[in-house]
């Protein structure tokens, strides 16, 4: 049987992370010894470190739930987590794109910012272009 910080330190998850995790029902109430400290099993060791890398992979809190639950009612969950996995991809894939487009702009950005003053006031540098963004070609400076 491991305490706490045994369990912390066997899986890498903080024991902030753990005391939350059984808060919230993700891992099983443990056992108490007579001192009141918590008691935990292998099993919990290789619970922690499944929700672990679940959230590495930014599979949120309820869907790490469910899929331990298939476990739980004996079931199979590997069909439910191929599904959260094409989820995680199309997200992980949007996101990707937004990012993409967020470098461009505040490349575009960057370059236009060049060519402009600089201005407490904050109305012809480029702190202007961010609050209204590029709206007509910069004027060079020829």
């Amino acid at each position: 049987m491991f305490t706490i910080g045994d369990l912390s330190e066997k899986t890498g998850v903080s024991t902030e992370a753990i005391r939350y995790y059984e808060r919230i029902g993700l891992i099983p109430e443990p056992q108490r010894a007579d001192n009141g400290y918590r008691l935990y099993i292998e099993a919990d060791v290789d619970r922690l470190n499944f929700i672990r890398r679940a959230r590495a992979l930014d599979i949120a809190l309820d869907e790490i739930d469910e899929i331990l639950a298939f476990r739980e009612r004996n079931e199979a969950p590997c069909s439910h987590v191929m599904k959260v996995m094409e989820q995680r991809i199309e997200e992980i894939e949007n996101r990707i794109r937004d990012l993409q487009r967020m470098r461009d702009e505040i490349k575009r950005l960057h370059e236009a910012g060049k060519q402009l003053p600089q201005d407490v006031q904050m109305k012809t540098c480029v702190c202007h272009l961010i609050q209204t963004g590029i709206r007509e070609e910069v004027p060079s400076n020829e």
